[in-house]
């Protein structure tokens, strides 16, 4: 049980080490050039990028599990007269 422990140790390490030195090399200091042809909008504001990221996913969700619900309803058989 011990080697299993140590194996799991090193490869917990490796994928740790393996994802700073990823995080590290993919900064984002490339986007700061500026390519031919870039025409960037205005920015954002706060209530505008809460409604795009936050309001809007959960709006989708609610209407998406209510859709969901309502058509996994059991319906009423009828009876045969």
């Amino acid at each position: 049980m011990d080697k299993k422990l140590n194996k799991k140790a090193v490869r917990v390490g490796f994928v740790t080490a393996a994802t700073t030195v990823l995080l590290l090399i993919a900064s984002p200091a490339f986007a700061v050039v500026r390519d031919d042809g870039d025409d960037p909008g205005s920015g954002l504001n706060v209530l505008q990028t809460l409604g795009l990221f936050v309001a809007t996913p959960l709006v989708l969700f609610g209407i998406i599990a209510g859709l969901v619900i309502l058509s996994d309803r059991p319906r009423k058989q009828q009876q045969d007269s």
